[in-house]
């Protein structure tokens, strides 16, 4: 089977698309037939060695895919053959096919297509974790959503309105603030591609302010960092929740003293350690997703498809931050 594969931490070009042996399943693994795979900002670092979890030697990164059910271990008992499935682990996804222990799969609902179902796993499980579980998001709360264009950024913006949330996206284009206010974001700020200097810091903080008739957002979610986190900060309500949830930019410095100003919380948010510790809270979110999918409440869409011999070139979109919306790894047509 094809793969595109990593040896060893190197840059994104570094790794190539390798033929390798079939996959053969544990007791308790089954092996998917890859139909489509979400590209996310882990795969860009857990490449280059720059991510919290490692998976080991040779590995093919991609953690969310769809596909079919091949062949099952003797103990599996939750899915069965030909089964479509959605897929959720570290790695394993940008490949033909993927192995994966039965307890990160999850069955694709019939209204679902295979590339809708591959970008659901990381950024919506992501956001509603991060909104229900760690900000406790209350109806009529005021959301800001950093990096609100990319598939991170999208998919808070739907969840945080199906929950009743009035929603501020913050980005770097008017081209990407209009994708946020045509998926639902009731307002808008723009800011810097490049780090914000003080003044424009100030600016933005001002903007935040301004919007919330000067009492602040009540959470930040945060995928990007850098520059960008002070200021966020420093226009957070009282009580606010500052959510933690990545660093697309860099890893910032936060003088404490604004957290004990504000009565703030910041909250870290890591969807993959909370799968793995609290897998029951977990599939209780999946399924409230599903039912907002259903309902409508929540419209996954993908904006650029790459075959899979493209997929370092669909990962260097997204480390170069070219990328608007979420894009995904075709495999089987």
């Amino acid at each position: 089977m094809k793969a595109y594969l990593c040896r060893k931490f190197g840059p994104i070009n570094s790794h190539k698309i390798e033929e390798i042996d079939n996959l053969v399943p544990g007791d308790n693994e089954v092996v998917v037939n890859v139909h489509s795979a979400g590209v996310a900002f882990p795969d860009v670092l857990v490449v280059q060695g720059l991510y919290q979890m490692t998976p080991d030697f040779p590995f093919s990164p991609g953690g969310e895919f769809t596909g079919i059910i091949s062949e099952v271990g003797k103990n599996v008992t939750k899915c069965k053959l030909n089964d479509r499935v959605i897929g959720f682990k570290g790695s394993g996804g940008f490949a033909e096919e993927a192995l994966c222990h039965e307890s990160n799969i999850m069955p694709l609902p019939d209204s679902m297509d295979y590339q809708t179902g591959s970008i659901f796993p990381l950024n919506y499980g992501t956001s509603i974790h991060a909104f229900k579980q760690r900000a406790e998001l209350k109806k009529g709360d005021n959301v800001l959503i950093m990096g609100a264009a990319g598939g991170l950024g999208i998919a808070a913006i739907h969840v945080a309105k199906a929950m009743g949330a009035n929603v501020i996206a913050a980005a770097s284009s008017n081209e990407k603030l209009d994708l946020c206010k045509q998926q639902g974001a009731d307002s808008t700020v723009l800011y810097s591609r490049d780090n914000m200097d003080r003044d424009s810091q100030k600016n933005f903080s001002s903007e935040l302010k301004a919007l919330t008739n000067n009492k602040g957002v009540d959470v930040v979610f945060d995928p990007v960092g850098g520059a960008y986190s002070e200021p966020a900060l420093r226009a957070i309500a009282w009580k606010g929740r500052y959510l933690v949830i990545g660093f697309t930019s860099s890893i910032p410095s936060i003088p404490l003293n604004l957290a004990l100003l504000k009565g703030c919380q910041i909250i870290g948010v890591f969807w993959g350690a909370f799968c793995m510790r609290e897998p029951n809270i977990n599939n209780e979110n999946f399924h409230q997703l599903f039912l907002m999918y259903e309902k409508g409440q929540i419209k996954p869409f993908v904006t650029e498809t790459f075959p899979l011999e493209q997929t370092a070139e669909a990962i260097n979109k997204l480390a170069n931050r070219n990328a608007i919306g979420k894009i995904t790894i075709s495999v089987i047509d």
